[in-house]
């Protein structure tokens, strides 16, 4: 055991060697307000695991989430019982919930690693409040995400088929499917994900581990601590680590949102067949994930009382980023319009019409209020710094992601070429149940993660400390 508590080790390199950043004391000391100390940080973060009673509004939150959760497995076993029919999908809707599901569901993954990692490559000292659960946002969400192209499959439990394992029958995929490239995607994303999040934690579960009083905690964070005793020589493989896996990181949120694009891009329905879908796509991950991100930052916020480590700075920043890519999206509607008309192609004219103007418009229109419209307040100061306000804009931004997903999807695939072949999407109630249930099943894990793992960063909020004492 060190003779040093684990909750006042900091990094051995002196801050600005570490960055080079010699404006972080100044912008620290505004992101970390007030009076605070090592332990001071410490023990507010990892009470919350450790000493704070069970709340009864989590205790409300969990049993209604464990309902949505029982509802989401359920209704995935009634599918492998029944098959896909019990959905509402039909030829030529082949492609409806599950898949919006899946690309809203991935959108939401993307920018969680993505604001660690760029905040942790950038040196921008606001990310230590929001990083950690923007980690486990990310986690969270990409697991759900996979579940559903298994789902989507005809005979789901041969999902193994995807990997090109060594097998007698010389079975291997077939590389031009989008199966095998979101299979792909979606598992490199994970597991740099889930080694970028545990490199974070390892730090905290060891002051978790050494201010835990029953055994059984103790047993268990230590395990997961990996005998982490704030050594230099800990701090400095730990930090050429994490940059290493934020380097990787920051691409391959790019790569993995563009192979979801190009599932689109390289078929030949009218309204998918564009070179700006991966750039499209892209966007819109950042957009829907940077709105759940805030929604779950004022949520988290308000219920343990985190103002002091969570700022009205960082919830302006992250608003300001939502604006930023708010716009970038708006800009891709403008273009495909543009591109439809500037083709002459009457199938992609058709296609945007039908969208505005046909069955579906109600959908389109909706999207517009929610994606396009309602993030303009974020131009106002006063809007960006009320955190309710903030609360609604997100929800809205997220359910109108979703609705473009949907948008996309089934208004391409009811009416393309073919009259004869034209048809209607009408979901069914295991539809709904598995959306709904899924989103249940993401705050089951999501409050797990609260109760049991620290929400901030202990070891980025003292080293945030030492910027700021630098300053004074």
């Amino acid at each position: 055991m060190s003779s040093v508590a684990p909750d006042i080790l900091l990094p051995s390199t002196p801050p600005d060697a570490r960055g080079g950043d010699h404006g972080a004391p100044a912008l620290a000391a505004a992101i970390l307000p007030g009076a605070h100390s090592y332990s001071s940080i410490s023990e507010k973060i990892s009470g919350i695991v450790l000493t704070a009673r069970t709340a009864r509004w989590w205790i409300i939150s969990f049993a209604a989430c464990s309902v949505l959760t029982l509802m989401f497995f359920g209704s995935i076993g009634y599918l492998f019982y029944k098959g896909v029919g019990i959905w509402g999908l039909n030829v030529p809707v082949v492609w409806a919930f599950d898949i919006t599901n899946y690309v809203w569901w991935i959108a939401i993954a993307i920018s969680g690693t993505f604001i660690s990692a760029a905040l942790h490559l950038t040196r921008q000292p606001w990310g230590a409040s929001i990083s950690r659960f923007a980690e486990a946002m990310t986690v969270f969400a990409l697991a759900i995400a996979g579940m559903f192209p298994i789902l989507h499959l005809g005979r789901p439990w041969f999902f193994y088929w995807l990997i090109p394992y060594p097998n007698m029958m010389s079975l291997w995929p077939q590389w031009r499917s989008p199966l095998v490239w979101d299979f792909f995607a979606i598992l490199a994303y994970l597991l740099l994900s889930l080694m970028f999040w545990y490199l974070g934690l390892i730090p905290d579960f060891a002051t978790l581990r050494d201010r835990a009083r029953a055994r059984g905690a103790q047993v268990i964070y230590g395990l997961l601590a990996l005998g982490w005793r704030g050594e230099a020589r800990h701090w400095q493989r730990r930090q050429s680590a994490q940059l290493l896996l934020a380097g990787l990181a920051v691409p391959l949120v790019v790569s993995v949102h563009s192979v979801v694009g190009l599932d689109f891009a390289t078929g030949n329905t009218p309204g998918w067949h564009s070179t700006i879908f991966p750039p499209f796509f892209v966007a819109g991950a950042m957009f829907s994930g940077f709105a759940m991100a805030m929604t779950i930052v004022i949520l988290l916020r308000r219920a343990f009382d985190l103002g002091e480590f969570i700022t009205h700075r960082h919830l302006d920043n992250l608003a300001k980023l939502i604006l930023a890519m708010g716009l970038v999206l708006a800009y891709s509607y403008v273009m495909e319009i543009f591109m439809a008309w500037y083709s002459a192609d009457r199938y992609e004219i058709y296609t945007a019409l039908n969208r505005m103007r046909g069955p579906y418009a109600p959908v389109y229109w909706a999207l517009i209020f929610c994606v396009v419209i309602v993030p303009q307040a974020l131009w106002s100061r006063r809007v960006r710094r009320a955190p309710w306000v903030l609360f609604g804009i997100s929800i809205l931004i997220n359910v109108g992601m979703w609705l473009e997903r949907f948008m996309l999807i089934v208004t391409s695939e009811h009416r393309d070429f073919l009259p004869s072949a034209w048809g209607m999407f009408y979901p069914t109630v295991w539809d709904w149940a598995i959306l709904i249930g899924s989103i249940g099943f993401f705050g089951w894990l999501l409050l797990l993660f609260v109760r049991f793992v620290p929400l901030i960063s202990m070891s980025e909020m003292r080293e945030l400390l030492t910027h700021q004492r630098g300053a004074s």
